[in-house]
Parts: structure tokens; sequence; C-alpha cells
């Protein structure tokens, strides 16, 4: 904890010295730039025809960091031996693995308050060659793209920055993960891009599936919590998410995560309800008419494929999932809300669940 304390003091210093001097290209942990800025950015370079991207992923760079190297680039700045000593050693102090301190010969200290702004002077040296040689990129911590035009140029950009990180700064591009390709098949801090003049930011695949994983995870069947449990949960984990993915700008996907979860929160509700006796009792407790009733608790029929029905969609209604505290990650706009009041005063009331 002490060192930590001194870390954060010793970053409060260098960072208002130190942060006016990076690129501005650069927005991965710094005051006032977010992910959201990058991703806005790299769609702005991607609209103004630069339609490759060359995606640089390093491999394991926190781990790798040449601690000569780092040290050299920070002595350029800092005059006083004593600070210098001090960072040389939260870089050399050791990792506690199985109760043993191994030592620590690269790489920056994980999770400690100073190595983001270590690994961002570090990557300042790349920033400061891609701007002599008049790229377009923007750069969120390891995260590097290049718009390029053409990709002939792409290539050529790919292999002199690999070089150059390899002789200058002694760091290796992972090739499984680097790629030169069209913006659309590849993602930028969990974002992609859609076809076109008018690029628009959508979710990447890779993201949605981390997101299903986990809603499946909180809606596991076998879990043995109440409903409102679950769902208090789970909002924690979707206001978290539609926080940051909510600047995507493809809301049917959005809408569509939702009656997905809300499809998987069915699911749950009707395995924990077990017999068909008990099914036909709280679906009747719901307000679901006899006969309907009857023939979803009678049916053989999956959890999933009932948690679909007419009759479960009554019982557990968006309006009831809602009341419970179910948060969504749909953000509707303005103009929605405005239109959904036209309708119910129009018709007097809305359309059922949209599964």
């Amino acid at each position: 904890m002490l060192d930590r304390f001194i870390q954060q003091a010793v970053l409060q210093i260098l960072q208002a010295e130190w942060d006016p001097t990076f690129s501005e290209h650069s927005f991965g942990f710094r005051p006032k730039r977010s992910a959201h800025q990058a991703v806005a950015r790299a769609q702005e370079l991607i609209a103004s025809g630069h339609d490759i991207v060359v995606d640089i992923d390093l491999e394991k760079f926190f781990d790798r960091v040449n601690h000569d190297i780092l040290m050299g680039l920070v002595a350029k700045r800092v005059a006083d031996k004593r600070v210098l000593k001090l960072i040389r050693g939260f870089l050399t102090a050791g990792v506690l693995m199985d109760g043993l301190v191994g030592s620590t010969e690269e790489g920056t200290p994980q999770g400690g308050p100073l190595s983001p702004l270590l690994s961002n002077l570090m990557l300042d040296v790349m920033d400061k060659e891609l701007e002599r040689r008049g790229h377009n990129f923007v750069r969120y911590a390891d995260d590097c793209n290049i718009y390029v035009r053409s990709q002939r140029g792409g290539e050529r950009v790919m292999a002199s920055i690999e070089r150059f990180l390899t002789k200058r700064l002694k760091l290796k591009v992972n090739k499984t993960k680097s790629a030169v390709a069209r913006p659309g098949k590849r993602k930028f801090l969990g974002f992609g891009f859609t076809n076109g003049k008018q690029p628009r930011r959508r979710i990447a695949p890779q993201s949605r599936a981390r997101f299903r994983s986990r809603v499946r995870e909180l809606t596991r069947r076998t879990r043995g919590k109440s409903l409102a449990q679950i769902i208090k949960e789970l909002s924690v984990y979707l206001i978290g998410w539609r926080g940051y993915f909510g600047f995507c700008e493809t809301p049917s996907v959005l809408r569509e995560l939702d009656q997905w979860t809300r499809r998987r929160l069915r699911a749950a509700v009707w395995v924990q309800w077990k017999r068909g006796t008990t099914r036909y009792a709280e679906l009747r407790r719901c307000g679901v008419g006899r006969d309907q009733a009857a023939q979803a608790a009678g049916s053989p029929r999956g959890p999933w494929r009932l948690s679909n029905s007419p009759a479960l969609a009554m019982a557990l209604s968006n309006a009831s999932l809602k009341s419970l505290g179910l948060a969504t990650v749909a953000v509707p706009s303005q103009l929605n809300l405005s239109n959904r009041r036209i309708r119910t005063r129009m018709y007097g009331g809305v359309g059922g669940e949209e599964s």
C-alpha cells in the first residue's frame, strides 16, 4: 500500500509535466481523454477516405518493456537522481508468486499507478516517428491503428513500423493479431465500423459474444437464486456495459440484445417453477388465461422454446421485469420516446414483447 501511495504521488507530479508533450493522436490513460474519443477519431479518418487500417498489436507489451530504454527516456525528462532511483526500484521490485518473489528484468508493474504513464512515455517514441512520417493514426495504450488509402501502402507501413519497434524500442509485433485490412473487418477498442462513405460505429462481434457469455453466466438456470437477485446482479453489468457500448450507432443491435436478455430471464424462471402444476398456478397468478396457461404448462418443449411463448411474454412482460429493476442496454433517443407517447395516445397502448 505504501508503494502504491508513493507511486501515485510521483504520478501526479510527472503526469502534469509530461502529458502536454505527448502526441495528440494518443488517447489512453491520459487526463480528459477516453476510448470513445479514440474511436470517434478513427471514424473520422475512415470517413476521410483512409479506408485501409494497419492494425498493430504489441506482443505482451506491459511484460516486455525494456527497463534500460525506458529509464533512458525518463532520464531525459527527470534530473533528480533520487526520483530516477525510485522509479527504477518500482520496475525491479519483483513479483510475488506462490509465496516466492521473482525478479522482474523487463516490463512494468501490472496495476501500478505509475505504469500507464511510463507506457505512454515509451510509446510516445513511436507516436513521434509516425507523426514525422506524416501518418494518420490513433493509439490507445498499446493498441495502435494507422489509416492509409491502399492495401500496398498499408503493407509497407506495417513492415516499416515493425522494424522500427524491434530496433528502437525492442518491442515485438504480434503477427497473429496484427493485420492490414478494411476497417470493417477489424475491431478497435471493442468497436467496429460499417462500410461506406459514412461509416457508423458498431459493436464488434467479439464484444457481443463476450456480452452473451457473461449474461448466460448471470442467468444460468441452476444458480439457485431468485429472479429479483438475478436481476439485481445482471443490471449492474448491463448498466456498466451500456455506459461504454451505448456509444455505438447501431441501436437495433442493442434492442436485440435486450430482447435476448429478457428471454434468458424467462427461461430461467420457467426452470425455477419446475412442475406443471406450479407453472400453471404462476401463469394464472400473472394474469394469463386458463387455456393459454394450461397449454404452456403442459407443453413438452424446452425452457428456451417456451421463453418465447405468448404466455410467458404476458406473465413476465417488459413492464414487470422493469418494475423488478431490470436495466436495458438500449438507449432510446428523445425522438423515439416522443413517437412512442404519440402511439400510446392514439392507439391506447403499445405492442407486446418483441422476442
